[in-house]
């Protein structure tokens, strides 16, 4: 395919996305970039939060898991709809009463200033990691399909894909992203079901529904072997806290529910999100379903990844050209939807968290000053992130690495767990000390489980178990002589 047609296509989707950027971002403030005054419709921002969940990840990988665990992913999705229930009604209503611009400032007013900074840094380099390997991702397919037919360096990729970033954020924030979400996750969408309509039409497929739930792909729910990653009881408790933690602990996410208007505002986007979800990922596991039938239809050789199998039946078979337009679009806007409030929400905990101007100070002029500084320094930490991901060149290193940041979040769930269900408070100053060890002792148990557990393998209720040695570690420390509570 010709990628000045694909080069067109970005071309003119970034200028909508720039044109959003400049009516959203008129005469902007840190106020409207950090929480956009508080009057984001409750219904956009769940439009728009689809399509940043899902992220580039996502939107090539979830197809491509269908090949080794079948439906499963959807017993954690089951379970992320109940981790959304609780962030509706337990955190939600906490950030809205003490009026929160960083959901880590909960922390120093229930333990003090040591307790948001740690929360803050961790968040800080799982979004910085996690981010930068889905752009890596998304930058990667679009080398291989655009540029390098070009002879364009990868690193000049990157730092193009940065610069368009900051650009449409830079001003407006989380109040451009609100609705530049919604349309990139229209374009996600657009992207997955066209390509589910044309393959169906090329494979004469009659009754979808039934074609999928007849072929080998289509078993969801996994009893039989409690050893197994894929047991519906681990996978559901994990989706549960993975939601809890991933959404309702980090500040990417919960920015965005924060710019709605009120707190019932704010809950009913959070449920209606939640709920649809469920459709969403069918979609993408259908998909999936699709992909690989159509592979062996058409007799192209599978891959040994299934993140390749979307990028490879768009490149090897002969789709329509605007079908092949879409696939980039929705590929683009999933990474985009993504890692634009990344940015975002790095920006604003850097600022508000790390550097100290929050309440009264958020916005000064200083403070302008510093988050605009602060959003050029982070855009090009990402571009960093992402070129070496590109020099390591093993995938078994970037996804340890990968591995590593989610071990991060557990720190999250048990400093905010502690907070939030006891009255004690721990000694301070031990509190970096104990979420460094947590997520330590987790990985050492993770990489040794099946040898000292008789073959059990850890799957995302490590998570569960990261928090808990948290709470347990602060709830010991409050006992301790000499601690100081915070006043």
């Amino acid at each position: 395919m010709n990628p000045f047609y694909i080069i067109a296509a970005i071309a003119g989707y970034f200028a909508i996305l720039i044109a959003i950027s400049r009516f959203t971002s008129h005469k902007s403030s840190n106020k409207d970039f950090y929480l956009g005054n508080r009057k984001s419709p409750w219904f956009v921002v769940a439009f728009g939060m689809l399509g940043a969940s899902l992220s580039g990840v996502t939107f090539i990988s979830v197809p491509g898991w269908v090949n080794s665990t079948q439906f499963s992913y959807l017993q954690m999705v089951l379970g992320y709809l109940v981790g959304y229930i609780v962030i509706s009604y337990v955190l939600l209503p906490v950030y809205y009463k003490l009026n929160l611009t960083s959901i880590y400032t909960y922390l120093e007013h229930r333990f003090g200033i040591f307790s948001q900074k740690t929360g803050a840094i961790f968040f800080f380099i799982s979004r910085v990691i996690g981010a930068s390997f889905r752009l890596f991702i998304v930058a990667t397919v679009l080398q291989v399909m655009v540029f390098d037919p070009l002879s364009v360096p990868f690193p000049v990729t990157v730092i193009i894909t940065i610069a368009l970033i900051w650009i449409y954020t830079n001003k407006g924030g989380i109040k451009t992203i609100i609705w530049t979400d919604v349309l990139q996750t229209t374009f996600m969408f657009l992207s997955a079901i066209f390509t589910i309509v044309f393959i169906a039409n090329r494979m004469d497929i009659d009754g979808l529904w039934q074609f999928v739930q007849s072929s080998e792909y289509s078993k969801t729910f996994f009893f039989s072997d409690w050893n197994s990653p894929n047991h519906f009881f681990k996978q559901f408790f994990g989706g549960m806290f993975i939601t809890i933690v991933m959404t309702g602990l980090d500040q990417d996410m919960m920015q965005k529910n924060l710019s709605c208007k009120n707190l019932k505002d704010a809950q009913k986007n959070m449920l209606s999100y939640g709920i649809a979800f469920i459709p969403v990922n069918i979609m993408f596991l259908t998909l999936g379903v699709l992909l690989y039938s159509y592979a062996g239809y058409i007799g192209l050789a599978l891959p040994t990844r299934g993140d390749e199998i979307f990028p490879l039946v768009i490149s090897h078979s002969s789709l329509p050209l605007f079908v092949v337009i879409f696939f980039i679009l929705g590929l683009v806007a999933a990474a985009y939807s993504s890692a634009d409030s990344a940015l975002t929400a790095l920006t604003t905990t850097f600022t508000v968290d790390i550097l100290g101007y929050n309440h009264d100070k958020t916005n000064t002029p200083k403070a302008l000053k510093m988050r605009q500084w602060s959003h050029i320094g982070i855009s090009a930490l990402l571009a960093i992130v992402i070129i070496i991901f590109r020099l390591i060149s093993d995938d078994n290193v970037i996804n340890a690495i990968f591995t590593v940041a989610g071990y991060t979040y557990g720190p999250l769930l048990g400093l905010f767990a502690y907070g939030l269900f006891t009255k004690r408070n721990p000694i301070e100053k031990w509190i970096p000390y104990i979420s460094i060890g947590s997520p330590i002792i987790c990985y050492i148990l993770s990489a040794n489980s099946e040898q000292w557990f008789n073959g059990y393998s850890f799957g995302f209720e490590l998570l569960i178990l990261n928090g808990a040695l948290v709470f347990i570690g602060l709830h010991v420390s409050s006992f301790l002589p000499n601690k100081k509570s915070k006043t």
